[in-house]
């Protein structure tokens, strides 16, 4: 399945969630990609790390500033997308699919509530 940018919900710091069977998969927007540019490392968070909502999980880096990845969701990461890692380009051409960093099994479901739609995050960011 093809996750496309209209299906996820947003953080106002540009990270996405898609919820699907009690797990969220987790990456950064294509607004967020273009902003930071060329990115040349990424922290990841460990398989079995408990994530709350809202606090900072790893950070991305790029030839112009280092920028903390903030969890949109509680509960245990479950997956890590470790390929990424040394595939940072995948974020510049796919970042909703191929480029998912992590996937957590969401403890509380209502959290999702506080998060933006596609068409809110649209407008936050004015594009």
């Amino acid at each position: 399945m093809t996750i496309t940018p209209e299906q996820l919900l947003y953080c106002d710091s540009h990270e996405w969630a898609h919820v699907s069977d009690g797990v969220a998969t987790v990456g950064i927007s294509a607004f967020a990609v273009a902003e930071l540019t060329d990115l040349v490392f990424m922290a990841l968070p460990k398989v079995g790390q408990k994530v709350k909502a809202g606090d900072e999980f790893g950070e991305v880096e790029s030839v112009k500033a280092v920028s903390p990845m903030y969890s949109p969701v509680s509960g245990e990461v479950v997956e890590v997308n470790e390929d990424l890692v040394n595939k940072l380009e995948v974020l510049s051409h796919d970042p909703y699919n191929e480029g998912w960093i992590m996937k957590v099994k969401v403890a509380d479901e209502s959290e999702l509530g506080r998060l933006l739609s596609y068409e809110k995050y649209k407008a936050q960011v004015g594009s």
